[in-house]
């Protein structure tokens, strides 16, 4: 066997049998098999266990570089869910993701981790940092993961996904998970990390599927990092519209009505006529003449545009007006029911 490494500087390393990522940057330099945390092998990431033996091109990651971070974040997501089982033994997982933004773990359980449970579950990762406890890299047959996680819907529909026998998994004691690229081999270096908040997130981003909880967290190499970071979204949150809205009592938001939709207070409700009034003038003087659609409409138009043949059960009932003429709600900027009001105008005219 023998077979040739391509370093980034387009350098070669010849080898006769197989080697690990970990050899190959020892090979190197002394100093970068200390510090390397994975590669990138022909554009894909690998742990620091994964063997080599045939033609490729190799870039070792280091604590430098942004996908080594990533496995920084994705080994803190690892710890986290284990930490998060082992308190939660009834604890289901989803998804879990390792980024420029940080790190989440999707979670469910009859009663939802709450934002209080935070520091709880960080002290369980400290001290799981601190014991330096090996994550092993293992190849297992998907059909023992699929018994492993035969009770956890979320795990059994990714494990679905996979087309092949065998799968990449990452072991911590008796805790087991897969679909990580590459995780550092123990937990002692995930020394710098924050559990930020959670949040409500559906199934795969589906709305008709199950609502779970997000955990999010962020990690660092160095603790300065950290902290800037940390610095960093405390003075985003300072300026979040709506904490200064909620603050100045412009407007509150009531989540059962909807995120999204505020109930303008006094103060709020006088800015936003203000800034109403500046437009529609701006628009007068500019030669704009404004009309205005109803907010019902006849039956009939939904059936000249279409919506009632394919909408009918997702829009709101028809309202019988006791003179046997049916009217329903409709979107206020429906393109169709636009150009209906248009063609209306024109018959006025």
């Amino acid at each position: 066997m023998s077979f040739s490494i391509t370093l980034p500087d387009g350098s070669k390393k010849d080898f006769d049998k197989a080697v690990s990522v970990k050899e190959v940057a020892s090979s190197i330099a002394t100093s970068l098999g200390k510090a390397a945390v994975g590669a990138k092998v022909n554009g894909v990431v690998k742990p620091l266990d994964y063997e080599i033996d045939n033609d490729v091109e190799v870039a070792i990651l280091t604590d430098k570089d942004e996908e080594g971070l990533d496995i920084l974040r994705a080994t803190a997501a690892f710890a986290l869910e284990a930490v998060a089982k082992n308190k939660y033994p009834e604890l289901r997982l989803g998804q879990h993701v390792a980024d420029e933004g940080g790190f989440y773990v999707d979670t469910d359980k009859d009663d939802q981790i709450k934002v209080t449970e935070l520091p709880e579950l960080e002290k369980a990762m400290e001290k799981l940092v601190k014991s330096g406890q090996a994550i092993e890299h293992v190849v297992m047959d998907k059909s023992e993961l699929e018994d492993i996680f035969k009770d956890d819907p979320y795990k059994t529909d990714l494990l679905k996904k996979i087309d092949a026998d065998k799968v990449d998994a990452y072991k911590l004691g008796d805790f087991v998970d897969f679909g990580f690229d590459a995780l550092l081999p123990n937990t002692g270096k995930i020394k710098h990390f924050k559990l930020l908040s959670v949040a409500g997130a559906y199934w795969l981003g589906k709305s008709s599927n199950p609502m779970l909880q997000r955990i999010f967290g962020t990690a660092f190499f160095k603790e300065a990092a950290l902290k800037e970071d940390l610095k960093r979204r405390a003075e985003i949150k300072e300026r979040d519209h709506r904490t200064i809205g909620r603050d100045l009592d412009f407007f509150f938001v009531d989540p059962k009505v909807g995120a999204g939709l505020p109930y303008w207070m006094p103060k709020g409700a006088t800015i936003r006529r203000v800034v109403e009034r500046y437009i529609i003038d701006r628009e007068v003087a500019d030669g704009y003449q404004h009309v205005y659609t109803p907010v019902l409409m006849n039956l009939d138009a939904y059936k000249t545009s279409g919506h009632w043949a394919h909408y009918r059960d997702d829009m709101f009932p028809p309202m019988d007006m006791g003179d046997g003429e049916m009217l329903e709600l409709r979107p206020m900027n429906c393109p169709s029911h636009i150009q209906i009001y248009k063609h209306h105008i024109r018959s006025y005219r």
